[in-house]
């Protein structure tokens, strides 16, 4: 009997922490955050030579800017320029301070 109560005790907290976990899974933005960001990189300013997806993951501050977390990218051009149009601008419609969003950006080659 006391073994059971051992691994019924056990179960329960184990079963408490995996509820405890605060797993943050980046949100999709809404759709006038995503035109915002594509009209910010519309033009880049050097010679893409082949098409890219990358995956970029930012939040806003306080203020309704972006901060730009991840730029999902190793190239460093990119990364850069990214960062340069996207961090601390200002947004018309910012989403939720401190929440973890994620979108994908392809770009083009031309």
């Amino acid at each position: 009997m006391r073994k059971f109560k051992l691994l019924a005790l056990a179960f329960v907290i184990g079963t408490a922490s995996l509820f405890a976990l605060n797993i943050d899974k980046p949100e999709n933005p809404t759709k006038e955050i995503r035109n915002e960001i594509v009209k910010l990189l519309q033009s880049p300013d050097f010679e893409i030579e082949y098409d890219r997806t990358v995956i970029l993951k930012f939040t806003f501050n306080s203020e309704g800017e972006i901060v730009v977390i991840c730029a999902g990218c190793k190239d460093r051009e990119i990364v850069d320029y990214i960062r340069e149009n996207l961090n601390y601008k200002k947004f018309n419609s910012p989403g939720e301070r401190d929440k973890m969003y994620s979108v994908p950006l392809t770009l083009i080659a031309g």
